[in-house]
């Protein structure tokens, strides 16, 4: 099994970067008292960083803007969901606790200002794909028993005709969802090589760090780019 980003879309994209995380054996229907704390704190201090300022104005979140513009994406009507984390919690909102691996997930992302997924791979052997939308590909909402079909041309990620997220990082499907007996999970981390590399790498060995620590499996680490299109995520 592979994670691959499709020369489609560095042409559109030619700085787009992904940090990988690929961890398997993971016990998520636990609790995990350290995971609570870490979300805790990254909110904690999400919310004090943006007390009073316009997220979409920030300069961590204006690549991203930028970006779903170049895709053909309205930032304004369909947010990252780094931004759309970030105005909840500067609203006063807050964050739900949902499952412990999916916690540290959004742990790690808040830390460090980066869109990062959460997929379930333990239902299939195909690869996993960024790519553009094509006929015949499928969208299954959160939440949702209705399925959709996204845009010719938009940007998902995919595994076979099964689009895993919509508008590269707006929404994710029901497909893949971490669930309380999900044991396999890839996670990918969106970022740009000429913007925030180094933080894409640092979020990567927290998380890591921090799987290995606190759920005791096995996991892999890589990182996708322009010259470096795919690897293999197969544990």
């Amino acid at each position: 099994m592979k994670f691959v980003v499709e020369k489609e879309i560095f042409e559109k994209l030619p700085t787009a970067c992904f940090g990988v995380v690929v961890a398997k054996g993971i016990d998520n229907g636990k609790s995990y008292p350290t995971v609570d704390a870490l979300l805790d704190e990254s909110i904690g201090a999400a919310a004090a960083h943006f007390e009073g300022k316009k997220v979409k104005e920030e300069p961590e979140i204006l690549p991203y803007r930028e970006a779903f513009r170049a895709l053909g994406i309205n930032p304004n009507k369909f947010m990252c969901s780094i931004e759309a984390l970030f105005t909840r919690i500067a609203k006063g909102k807050g964050m739900p606790h949902i499952t412990p691996i999916v916690d540290l997930g959004n742990a790690v992302s808040l830390k460090y200002t980066l869109p990062m997924g959460a997929h379930d791979l333990s239902a299939g052997s195909d690869d996993i794909c960024v790519r553009l939308a094509r006929e015949g590909d499928t969208f299954l909402p959160f939440g949702s028993t209705d399925e959709e079909s996204p845009d010719a041309g938009e940007v998902v990620y995919a595994v076979g005709s099964q689009a895993r997220t919509r508008r590269w990082t707006w929404r994710q499907s029901e497909h893949g969802k971490i669930e309380a007996d999900s044991s396999y999970i890839f996670f990918p981390i969106d970022g740009f090589t000429d913007f925030n590399k180094e933080q894409v790498l640092a979020a990567r060995e927290e998380l890591l760090q921090h799987v290995k620590e606190i759920f005791g499996c096995e996991a892999i680490v890589g990182f996708v780019d322009a010259e470096h299109p795919e690897m293999d995520v197969t544990l």
